[in-house]
């Protein structure tokens, strides 16, 4: 009997999650098996003789003991996959489900909860990404002091301590949107009272679990004639948006697209319960779903490509079976994304008010390259043509990828959102979203692995995510 297709992915995710953090730590972080012997609680986990039997090998010896917990709840997976047709369909499920937990703290939850404590041990510059954490952390010291962080720079904050000198120009930028740091500002204060320390990761590690919770709810039932025991499409998505082989290392080192991510995800849940849960009086799904879209958008400019997207979306299910002229539906939609609207508003405006040259200069200069100090030509995208070809002066000269990206991204776009609206469905908008933004990137000044990852998730939805149902 062949495997189930969430056994064989969860398998493939499981290699390729271990495989990729072997070599992040083999690369970038020698010295961890030091670390991990000093840190007062990691050093105690296992006794003196069982770190010396280990020896001071690519992987601390704790990284290695959540590997082997990891390798063997997937046997453990794949034999209860293997007698799928012996055992009680809900017993299956459950087995699947609980397995899949331990993977994820094994390889997820864990190993950030390592990097965070020793962080504590090794200074606020180490074990953590240098946007998504440092200067987020310093960010949100400075709303609290009152200081406008896009007028900012980051020179005296630990920032200042990573990275290489000559790539450091996000030292005078801050470009993400305003509710990253807004909504982390009380989980900081909260840490700081019980903890007297905070780590951003707090913040990423709480919304990825409750992304997790929710997952479940956006995929899609099995297709119409399967046998029970066929594969689980809630498990496979779940499998996917947990040990994404790049996203699951940015919530490890603190990138904040899970953030992002999560705040979408939260609106396409609530869209999916529109037509079915109760409004909660003015506080329908549909309004819930528009807020949490706009708190998305008030994030990171990510968040603004789906928008098209989400808007069809919105029109599907506002006026669904309603004959109205063109006026009708476009009132109807105006009022739908109004909540959206608000919440950006709320978020962006102040800022915006308070000195909009620079929130342009750190959103949106500093990425296309027309910032005094501009961010350089990087990634895997075809970006790198432009340096092999000698287009550039160096990594840090401004070359117009707007062109590209119109001829590209324009007419991609609109065959996108025709297609959308001939299919319009949760799952077509996220996959659609995603094949828009990779194009968009694919000839942007830099295509970085994370929103690889980002969009990759997604490309999951897109395939497992709710149809028409």
């Amino acid at each position: 009997m062949r495997p189930t297709f969430d056994a064989l992915m969860l398998a493939l995710l499981v290699i390729a999650r271990v495989r990729i953090d072997t070599l992040a730590d083999a690369a970038v972080l020698p010295l961890r098996f030091q670390d991990v012997a000093r840190q007062p609680f990691l050093g105690r986990l296992l006794s003196p003789a069982a770190m010396n039997a280990f020896g001071a090998v690519y992987a601390d010896p704790l990284a290695l003991v959540l590997i082997a917990i990891s390798f063997v709840s997937l046997a453990f997976y794949l034999l209860v996959d293997g007698l799928r047709d012996r055992l009680p369909v809900g017993l299956t499920a459950r087995l699947k489900w609980l397995l899949l937990i331990v993977i994820v703290l094994a390889t997820v939850i864990a190993p950030t909860l390592k990097l965070i404590l020793l962080r504590q041990g090794s200074g606020p510059a180490s074990y953590s990404h240098d946007g998504g954490v440092i200067q987020t952390e310093a960010t949100i010291q400075f709303f609290l002091d009152g200081r406008n962080p896009y007028q900012a720079d980051y020179t005296q904050t630990p920032m200042a301590e990573w990275g290489f000198d000559e790539y450091r120009t996000a030292l005078y930028h801050y470009p993400y949107l305003p509710w990253t740091f807004v909504f982390s500002t009380p989980w900081y204060l909260l840490s700081q009272a019980l903890l007297g320390w905070y780590d951003q990761r707090f913040v990423y590690l709480l919304l990825f679990l409750l992304m997790l919770a929710l997952t479940p709810g956006l995929a899609r039932r099995g297709e119409a004639g399967d046998s029970p025991h066929a594969g689980s499409p809630a498990l496979a998505l779940t499998a996917l948006l947990a040990l994404n082989p790049i996203m699951a290392n940015d919530i490890l080192f603190g990138q904040n697209d899970s953030f992002v991510l999560f705040w979408l995800l939260l609106a396409l849940w609530f869209w999916r319960r529109a037509n079915s849960a109760p409004a909660l009086g003015w506080l329908s799904p549909h309004t819930l779903s528009a807020v949490c879209f706009g708190l998305a958008c008030a994030s990171k400019p990510t968040a603004w490509f789906l928008a098209p997207f989400y808007a069809l979306l919105l029109l599907r299910s506002g006026l669904a079976g309603r004959r109205l002229a063109w006026r009708g539906q476009l009132t109807g939609l105006i009022w739908r994304l109004l909540p959206a609207v608000v919440a950006f508003a709320a978020l962006v405006l102040p800022y915006a008010l308070w000195d909009f040259d620079a929130l342009l200069d750190d959103v949106w200069r500093w990425s296309n390259g027309t910032a005094s100090q501009a961010y350089q030509i990087w990634g895997w995208g075809a970006s790198n043509f432009v340096l092999a070809l000698g287009l550039g002066r160096d990594r840090f000269a401004y070359w117009p990828f707007w062109i590209p990206q119109l001829l590209l991204a324009g007419p991609a776009l609109v065959w996108l959102l025709r297609r959308q609206w001939l299919d319009n469905s949760l799952a077509g908008a996220a996959w659609r979203y995603g094949l828009f933004l990779f194009l968009f990137l694919l000839v942007s000044r830099f295509l970085n692995e994370n929103y690889l990852g980002f969009i990759l998730a997604f490309w999951a939805l897109g395939y497992f995510g709710a149809d028409h149902e």
